[in-house]
């Protein structure tokens, strides 16, 4: 059985997609507009700069693939990369996006996260995978992340 740790509880500003029709779907540039993130072990905000670049594929799902940066409380700079994925039916996906809250449970988002942590304080999140369950809505994406054991 897959143990878990709490890891920190993130909410991220987005900016509207810009999306480019390509031959494996549509491609979804996503600009994150800042955050914040909070956990027993690190907090601080999620950096402006980051971008989630989706391919939405013919069957509906999108690839999620996700670079940020985070700066800690004490100052410390992470780069966090996920990747997931993220479906539900093309109805919900219409709610969501005109800004509607829609509950977590009418759709998958699920993420696996990896970090780059400068020598120090944070160098243990070199060492982790993290899985997370997400949530959408028109201009913030929230990430419940777990550290896997």
């Amino acid at each position: 059985m897959i143990e878990v740790k709490a890891l920190f509880l993130l909410k991220a500003n987005v900016d509207t997609p810009q999306v480019i029709d390509g031959p494996l779907g549509k491609r979804w540039f996503i600009p994150v507009a800042g955050g914040l993130f909070s956990g027993e072990r690190l907090s601080g905000v999620v950096q402006t700069g980051g971008s989630d670049f989706q391919l939405i594929r013919q069957d509906g799902v999108a690839e999620l693939d996700v670079r940020v940066t985070l700066r800690t409380d004490d100052g410390v700079t992470i780069q966090l990369k996920g990747h997931g994925i993220r479906h539900t039916s093309p109805q919900v996906l219409e709610r969501i996006m005109s800004g509607e809250d829609v509950d977590a449970s009418e759709y998958y988002f699920r993420e696996a996260l990896f970090f780059e942590a400068p020598i120090g304080r944070y160098e243990w999140l070199n060492r982790i995978i993290a899985i997370a369950k997400g949530g959408r809505m028109k201009s913030e994406v929230f990430i419940d992340a777990y550290e896997v054991l």
